[in-house]
């Protein structure tokens, strides 16, 4: 699978609004901000470029669903359930 971003890119300091709470309880447990950041930020960058990509292919995935239905599937007679 190809990589979503370059891992090995160095770090770039930048400011953040968050919750002081929020904050203040993650400190105190001795959170990892930085990497916490992160692995959320990934997460959702690859949420949008999965509905993006879907929104873009929205019409083939239908036409091959449609087509799927009216024909079934080319492995259908080789598979025992």
């Amino acid at each position: 699978m190809r990589e979503l971003f370059d891992k090995d890119a160095p770090k770039k300091a930048t400011n953040l609004s968050i919750n002081s709470s929020l904050l203040a309880e993650a400190k105190s447990l001795k959170v990892n901000l930085s990497a916490t950041m992160e692995r959320a930020l990934e997460a959702e960058v690859r949420q949008s470029k999965r509905r993006a990509w879907q929104a873009e292919n929205k019409q083939a995935i239908e036409n091959c669903n449609t087509l799927a239905e009216a024909n079934g599937l080319f492995a259908d007679k080789h598979r025992g359930f």
